[in-house]
């Protein structure tokens, strides 16, 4: 693995030595004081409400050895204090990051799995990562971390991995091209086209151009996508040609296909012909779409030379990142299932699905407001009340902007009204279920990150652990 010297630096950001020694070689970094580690290289990142570089000293106080800041004043006293640490002065911190993270990257030439999609980016980057970590030394995106600051940090924090496995998030045009610039990614994964962003794309087809600016960092990528998409599948239909393109699917016949489906509450199995054998894999959570994630993970194996027994040993064993479909049994048996760190249509629609599963227990779900889907707003939340009803939820409770609307959709469809409920304070859904849940109920929350949903979800274990 290559570090970084201050000389690199310097170079790539055409930086300003303050003071410091052009020979030091900088290891890891941050953009926290309050994390900050001894001899971290801290960026100070300007931000819509707060300035890191305002804090550049309090990073030097914490240990870091170096630091690398704009629109800094440094007098003399200042400069003669820190002789012994190393100050680089940048025109623009944000994009001397960028720099130094596409330096580094090209510095190590190993491979780079990159993941993107409407829909299950993290948990596919998280069991893609477990498969890949069974052979080799992986460094993967923590959590969510898959914006234009938190991905070039993950960048930065290569020392001696093997395989890199990033997640790329956007909101815009643009975004994941920079972001493809930066890491240049030898494997690029699509899992869907959905409607998350909607509101600022306007249509799935706008939102598939700026998923697939995650070809723009490389000029012959291996491409993996979802063939059951729609529109992935006329876009490989269109492409196959001119990419290498590895399919996936359970409908559609793909390079890689999911065969004698068996989903469970809480788990799911599923054949797939991998070199001409038929292999067996068990996934640990339920939901037909984490079969989807799986042949996602095994086309990445495959594409690294990955053995058959250490994939299905890494589907095997995945654990999801926090928030993502969270079950937490009480000891009086009522199940909350925590699935509301984020939110969009085909999230919420996968999830009720899943919910469909528990057979020989009542259903409840609790949905809040889905954000960023425009003029589709109203459209989208009636349609979850359908799916609400066509999965045949017991109940269901609802509070928000538009949630008030998935309420109109699951009327429409026909739920039973007696067992729909809308609060406009989302507190007020605690006491609803203090009165209403049961012994052995399921109960799901599910939600976009800002309603903090999440938080509803952590005291009902509290409330109804009585019950």
């Amino acid at each position: 693995m290559k570090n970084l010297k201050i000389k690199d630096i310097l170079k790539v950001t055409n930086g300003e030595l303050v003071v410091g020694n052009e020979e030091y070689e900088c290891q890891s970094y941050s953009k926290d004081t309050r994390t900050i580690e001894k001899e971290d290289c801290y960026i100070g990142i300007k931000g819509a409400n707060f300035d890191g570089n305002l804090f550049w000293e309090k990073a030097l106080e914490n240990g870091a050895s170096t630091v690398i800041v704009e629109n800094v004043d440094f007098e003399k006293e200042n400069i003669e204090k820190w002789e012994n640490k190393n100050i680089i002065k940048v025109e623009n911190s944000l994009d001397a990051l960028y720099k130094i993270a596409s330096l580094k990257r090209d510095l190590n030439k190993i491979p780079v799995v990159a993941i993107t999609g409407s829909v299950g980016k993290t948990s596919t980057k998280d069991i893609i990562a477990n498969v890949v970590s069974k052979k080799y030394e992986t460094l993967k995106t923590i959590g969510n971390n898959n914006n234009n600051i938190g991905m070039p940090l993950t960048i930065l924090r290569l020392k001696d991995e093997e395989v890199m496995v990033l997640e790329m998030g956007m909101n815009h045009f643009g975004e994941i091209h920079l972001l493809s610039e930066i890491a240049k990614p030898n494997i690029c994964v699509i899992t869907n086209i959905g409607t998350s962003h909607i509101g600022n794309l306007g249509s799935r087809e706008n939102i598939l151009k700026a998923k697939l600016e995650i070809l723009d960092g490389t000029d012959n990528p291996t491409v993996i996508i979802n063939n059951d998409d729609d529109l992935l599948h006329k876009w490989y239909l269109k492409n196959k040609e001119k990419y290498n393109i590895i399919t996936y699917g359970i409908k559609e016949k793909s390079t890689y296909n999911a065969e004698d489906i068996n989903l469970k509450e809480e788990s799911s199995s599923f054949n797939c012909k991998i070199d001409e054998k038929t292999i067996n894999f068990n996934v640990p959570v339920g939901g037909e779409h984490f079969i989807l994630n799986s042949l996602s993970a095994i086309a990445v194996a495959k594409t690294l030379n990955i053995e058959n027994e250490k994939i299905v040993e890494g589907i095997n064993n995945f654990k999801l990142t926090k928030n993502r479909m969270d079950i937490t049994e009480l000891e009086n048996g009522i199940k909350i299932i925590n699935g509301a760190y984020n939110a969009s249509f085909e999230a919420v629609r996968a999830t009720l699905k899943n919910l469909g599963e528990f057979h020989e227990n009542r259903k409840i779900a609790v949905l809040g407001d889905m954000y960023e889907l425009g003029d589709f707003s109203k459209e989208l939340h009636e349609k979850v009340g359908i799916e609400a009803y066509n999965d045949k939820i017991d109940i269901l409770i609802c509070s928000g902007e538009f949630s008030k609307y998935t309420i109109e959709g699951a009327k429409k469809a026909g739920f039973n009204e007696n067992n729909l409920y809308f609060f406009e304070n989302k507190e007020d859904i605690l006491e609803l279920l203090k009165k209403v849940s049961k012994k052995g109920d399921v109960i799901l929350f599910k939600a976009s990150n800002l309603t903090k949903f999440y938080e509803l979800a952590e005291k009902a274990k509290e409330e109804l652990k009585e019950k």
